[in-house]
């Protein structure tokens, strides 16, 4: 494969990361001997609760945390650590955050926002200039009219649009794989689908691979192709994202299902209450 090639799998085999407890002789094992491939052109859906070692995998495909033990590779090959082959890496694994009112400087304006990632990675066609770039993508997450979007500053956007931005700056160098770190928790319900059917569309059209990482069963059913689901550092269960939610295997996942919303449920308990509330007053 060619620099030029777009890579074809993120390999994360047999990581394990351990943190020394600050103040006592022992360590806390965040991931614990975890593996799976990220293809171009598929969606894992990582599940768990807070502190079940999510973010850390994160983190460490992003280079942002050593792996005490094990590895990411990427196209079979071990994630370089330094110089312009770690560069190339990071341009072709980028990072949406959870958090769209954190992750934009509100000093800049948008089109500044997009433009670092181009000119940093010289991710313009021949014969387009850093600006028409920017309008793409803009119009690419269906932000528009876009020339006055991209001189304003993330203020005076909404949460919506302001991830829409987040989106369309991790695509800006021309990445082939998206970590989404639950991409769509802090934003209103009304907007979320909007974003994740987005999400879905630039994944088909751009052959994205894309880490969904989420506590939410029910979008990781319907926007992944796998779901993986962790406890305690360690992957519980796995399988085909349908299989999973409908014939889930570990008690874990029994529990994670039992606690989302169910409407047939929520409206069964309504009726019940209704009974009850009609039989004391009779």
């Amino acid at each position: 494969m060619t620099d030029n090639d777009a890579y074809g799998t993120l390999e994360f085999r047999n990581v394990v990361k351990e943190y020394r407890v600050r103040g006592a002789h022992k360590t806390l094992r965040a991931v614990n001997d975890v593996s799976f491939t990220l293809e171009a052109g598929k969606t894992i859906a990582l599940v768990g609760e807070s502190g079940s070692g999510k973010s850390t995998i994160a983190k460490t495909i992003l280079q942002l945390e050593r792996p005490t033990s094990g590895g990411v590779f990427i196209d079979g090959k071990p994630v370089p650590r330094r110089g312009r082959a770690l560069k190339r890496y990071r341009k072709d694994v980028q990072m949406v955050f959870q958090d769209p009112f954190a992750s934009l400087n509100p000093f800049h304006t948008i089109e500044h926002h997009l433009e670092r990632p181009i000119k940093l990675h010289k991710a313009v066609d021949k014969g387009q200039s850093v600006h028409d770039r920017v309008i793409e993508l803009l119009e690419r997450v269906n932000l528009t009219p876009a020339e006055p979007i991209a001189r304003r500053r993330p203020h005076e956007l909404s949460g919506g649009q302001r991830q829409r931005v987040a989106i369309a700056r991790a695509l800006a160098p021309g990445s082939r794989f998206l970590i989404a770190d639950e991409p769509v928790s802090m934003l209103d319900v009304s907007i979320r689908l909007g974003v994740l059917n987005l999400l879905a569309r630039l994944q088909r059209e751009e052959n994205l691979g894309v880490l969904y990482i989420t506590h939410d069963l029910a979008t990781a059913r319907h926007f992944s192709d796998e779901i993986m689901v962790m406890y305690r550092g360690d992957v519980v269960e796995r399988g085909p994202a349908d299989q999973v939610i409908l014939d889930p295997q570990h008690d874990y996942t029994k529990t994670l299902l039992q606690a989302a919303p169910d409407p047939d449920r929520l409206g069964q308990m309504r009726d019940e209450v209704r009974a009850a509330l009609a039989a004391a007053k009779g």
